[in-house]
């Protein structure tokens, strides 16, 4: 009793003694000269933004209202070129984004808070994902959208009040970002996505595009757009009528064919403009669950959807949606473009499954090899999980000749009849960071190099498979 007593005397102590700290560290914050200004005018710039009732209007009547020949230009602090923030000499950019520095490092973050991204489609998904660029200090966003915020959008929103029902999402979105992070640089478009609004939507050498458009014949021709003009981008399909989100992947649109949305745009993208493969998608591999709502007149008889078809190519009838599942997207999306942009590196989940009859046959490989090149077995230490884990997880069951042409989140091959594993190093054992996989034409070639002749005379190559094979050193090793 007597010992429980001086413990909780001690943990109430010490609660009182960190609290005491940073409320100290608070204050000297708070009362720096510089931090007093700062905080003051952005205290300001808040309460101006809070204080509009109807953002949509407060913009249409002020300086900001900008035509454009396409749609509705509406800007606010975004001046050209890019975000300069020194946030390691502002102390409140600083503490508002220490936990991104302290993940990826200052320099990568630096190169996040410096990037224009990009985002058309501000729905479920789309609203999501802008709203996570902006807490993870992406710099400059210009974010797309023709259509209003609704009442029945708000159970997938990610910011959108009963308020902001009838405010355009771009509006919504750019107010709500710029109480979360002041300082970026929000290029709010009302503006739909059209052949002639191109270079007024894509100009300006954006880092990232992300397509978050539910309609075919638009998606299909802003990712058209992207490729042509070499930029970085990704892709959301159907969220709709889906619950598990467990089944959510990212991988190369050529792997989506379980998703109904993605081989419809992968169809009209080879057909169309020759694209096969390249962009990345965040997808479901689930079956959706319920059908389309549906459609009836507004006196309840039944009716031709067409008829009621106020855009032309854009969908009538409604796909039932739980929230959940295009915010899990919308934040996939998000997480994609930051670690690109940051270049911190991440290795998806494949899309293709084997079972464990091929990875039994890759197991047999490597023993038959090694006893043929070594005389005897001795030196595989490799398990079946593990020699899974080397074809899965570190070379996607493609050939470590072939990473270099490879999509970051592209899925495996489906046909590996024609590989096998084998020493990366020949002077050490056939061991999880040791062994790479290569067609046999390649493999036989390889043993009869040396690793100091690859190292020579393919500096690239070589660099790729030692970075590759230490994630199994840091697997098993725990280096």
């Amino acid at each position: 009793m007597l010992a429980t007593t001086k413990l909780n005397m001690t943990l109430v102590t010490s609660g009182a003694l960190l609290g005491s700290c940073l409320t100290i560290v608070l204050l000297k914050l708070l009362t720096h000269p510089k931090s007093k200004q700062r905080v003051a005018s952005r205290g300001k710039a808040n309460q101006d933004i809070s204080q509009k009732l109807n953002p949509f209007k407060s913009q249409l009547d002020g300086n900001d209202f900008l035509p454009s020949e396409n749609g509705i230009k509406l800007q606010e602090n975004s001046p050209s070129g890019r975000l300069q923030i020194d946030f390691m000499n502002d102390e409140i950019i600083s503490e508002h984004f220490t936990r991104n520095i302290q993940f990826f490092g200052v320099d990568s973050q630096m190169h996040v808070h410096n990037a224009f991204v990009v985002v058309v489609g501000l729905g479920g998904v789309g609203s999501h994902a802008a709203v996570m660029l902006a807490r993870s200090g992406v710099g400059r966003l210009r974010l797309v959208d023709f259509d209003q915020v609704s009442l029945s959008s708000l159970n997938r929103h990610a910011v959108a009040t009963r308020a902001d029902v009838g405010v355009p999402k771009a509006i919504c979105l750019r107010d709500h970002i710029l109480r979360i992070f002041p300082e970026c640089q929000v290029d709010a478009r009302v503006q739909m996505y059209e052949s002639s609004s191109e270079e007024d939507i894509l100009g300006g050498q954006p880092d990232f595009l992300l397509d978050c458009i539910d309609n075919i014949d638009t998606k299909v021709a802003l990712l058209a757009a992207g490729v042509r003009r070499g930029l970085k981008l990704i892709s959301a399909t159907g969220a709709g009528a889906r619950a598990d989100p467990t089944r959510i992947r990212v991988a190369d649109l050529s792997e989506s064919s379980s998703d109904r949305l993605s081989r419809s745009v992968r169809h009209r993208l080879r057909k169309e403009h020759g694209i096969e493969s390249g962009i990345p998608v965040v997808f479901s591999t689930e079956k959706p669950k319920v059908k389309l709502v549906p459609f009836t007149a507004p006196d309840g008889s039944d009716a031709n959807p067409l008829d009621y078809q106020v855009i032309p190519g854009f969908r009538v009838r409604i796909i039932p949606v739980m929230g959940t599942i295009p915010a899990i997207f919308g934040q996939v999306m998000a997480s994609y473009v930051v670690t690109e942009i940051a270049g911190f590196e991440v290795n998806y989940e494949p899309v293709v499954q084997f079972d464990s009859d091929v990875y039994n046959m890759f197991h047999q490989r490597l023993i038959e090899q090694e006893e043929l090149q070594f005389g005897s077995a001795r030196g595989v230490e490799v398990d079946l999980e593990e020699v899974a884990f080397v074809v899965r997880e570190l070379w996607h069951a493609q050939s470590a000749r072939q990473q270099k042409t490879r999509v970051a989140s592209k899925g495996m091959w489906r046909h590996v009849s024609n590989l096998r594993l084998t020493r990366w190093d020949a002077t050490k054992p056939a061991s999880p960071d040791n062994l790479i996989l290569l067609t046999f034409k390649e493999a036989e070639e390889h043993e009869s190099k040396t690793l100091e002749k690859i190292r020579s005379s393919e500096p690239e190559f070589y660099e790729m498979v030692t970075r590759i094979l230490l994630r199994a050193t840091d697997t098993f090793k725990g280096s």
